[in-house]
């Protein structure tokens, strides 16, 4: 195995097979290792951490890291009209987040509230019954191969039910 130097990312590497971690970038590695850790964590733990019925009307939405300026705050995604429930037991989700992780992770939590699910679907309905919008559309038009131009309206099809 030959030893490399002067590359960027890494002082001295093998060349071969590496495992994912050192492909990484630095700064990637360091978002990964100050944020990813605690926020993942607080999603695969949701349930546990606000419980049953929390549960289903919100959902942490980011996580801000400490600095000099700010203290570390939980971004929560709200379901409307249930705001004063989760605010009435605020303290009893950070004690529990700091709990759970065994330091003081979480200082302080914002709620932002978002409309029921059921309005959002009926919005995508009322919209146009054409798959595709007019530039495509045209576009789609000008290709002279007929087996071409039928699969990019299937494929515009697909992307439509996404």
């Amino acid at each position: 195995m030959q030893f490399k130097k002067y590359t960027k990312q890494r002082n001295g590497s093998i060349q071969g097979l590496r495992s994912f971690k050192d492909t990484l970038p630095k700064n990637i590695k360091r978002v990964i290792n100050k944020k990813g850790h605690i926020y993942s964590e607080t999603i695969n733990n949701w349930k546990y951490i606000v419980g049953e019925n929390l549960f289903d009307v919100c959902y942490p939405k980011s996580f801000k890291n400490s600095n000099r300026f700010g203290v570390s705050t939980l971004y929560i995604m709200v379901r409307r009209g249930h705001e004063v429930d989760l605010e009435y037991s605020k303290k009893e989700i950070v004690d529990k987040m700091n709990s759970f992780f065994g330091y003081t992770v979480v200082e302080k939590l914002k709620f932002n509230s978002f409309d029921d699910e059921n309005n959002f679907f009926s919005k995508k309905k009322d919209q146009k019954n054409n798959v595709t919008n007019s530039r495509f559309k045209k576009k789609i038009d000008d290709v002279k191969n007929e087996k071409i131009k039928k699969s990019l309206l299937e494929l515009t099809k697909v992307f439509k039910q996404k």
